[in-house]
């Protein structure tokens, strides 16, 4: 089963002639209508990402011209998009090709004064040593086979004194999902590794960093996870493929719901300390920045 036929089947759409892209324009084009991924930029926006006046990709994490920036797993290129939109070089790695070219085709609408793009499972990165002044790496550790021989690598490739944005699911949302998603989630090639925030921590300090700041973020995207699940569970059948690409548009109607009433909560300033309290308490994400040393 693909998003699809989950969509077909939450809305009972199955018998309708119609092409489920037909459908979801519909539901889309709707004047209430809230779209997930829109809903998901303005709740991390409000989190400390993309912070365009400041030019902070995430607080405390600032990106010039005059950086080079490596995003490694840069999957659709949000990172990416943001460092060459302020004139930096960038290079980007995924396993999928196909990211790779479109990202690059999007990269060439912007003013980065250099790009390459790499098809690189990431051991070894296509990388110089000491090359790059900000290396990123966002849900990509929980992939990969050796997390400590991955960071070594992203340390390898880093300029003394560069500064790293590192982030994986947190744990508390990921042993939750646990007891409901199916198993394929926490099997090749999605999430084999599920990383406690000490062992988190540790690891990056174990590779040579030292830790500038911590955070955490996301309960929206959580308990948008939490919901999906349990519909596609409701439709019956198992999702293939790699979960971040099953994952898309269209969603089912309850996902909408939901995307909706937290847009709405968001847009109340007086929303603020519960958003920041459930960020903290069911978050998506741990973020850890952390920089390199300036003896290499």
């Amino acid at each position: 089963m693909n998003q699809f036929d989950l969509f077909r089947r939450l809305t009972g759409a199955e018998n309708d002639p119609r092409s489920t892209d037909e459908i979801w324009q519909e539901t889309a084009s709707q004047p209430d209508f809230v779209d997930s991924r829109d809903c998901g930029l303005v709740d991390a926006v409000q989190s400390g990402w993309y912070l365009s006046e400041s030019d902070e990709l995430f607080k405390g994490f600032a990106i010039s011209a005059t950086d080079s920036v490596l995003d490694v797993g840069c999957g659709a290129g949000g990172a990416t998009l943001f460092s060459a939109n302020r004139g930096a070089h960038v290079v980007f790695t995924d396993v999928v090709a196909e990211k790779i070219e479109s990202l690059k085709a999007r990269v060439a609408q912007t003013p980065a004064r250099k790009a390459e793009g790499f098809v690189s499972d990431s051991i070894p990165l296509p990388v110089a040593a000491a090359s790059m002044s900000r290396v990123i790496s966002m849900e990509v550790l929980e992939h990969v086979e050796d997390p400590a021989a991955f960071l070594r690598e992203l340390v390898r490739v880093g300029q003394p004194g560069a500064l790293y944005l590192l982030a994986v699911p947190d744990p508390v949302g990921e042993n939750i999902q646990k007891n409901f998603a199916p198993g394929y989630y926490f099997q090749r090639p999605n999430h084999i590794h599920i990383f406690e925030r000490e062992e988190f921590g540790r690891l990056v300090t174990d590779a040579g960093l030292e830790i500038v700041r911590r955070d955490s973020f996301g309960f929206f995207w959580t308990f948008w996870m939490f919901l999906y699940w349990s519909v596609a569970k409701q439709a019956g059948g198992e999702m293939e493929g790699t979960s971040h690409d099953v994952v898309q548009p269209p969603y089912p109607p309850i996902l909408n719901d939901w995307a909706k009433l937290w847009h709405q909560v968001i847009k109340m300033p007086e929303a603020a300390p519960m958003k920041r309290a459930l960020d903290q308490l069911l978050p998506k994400s741990q973020v850890i920045i952390a920089r390199k040393s300036e003896n290499g």
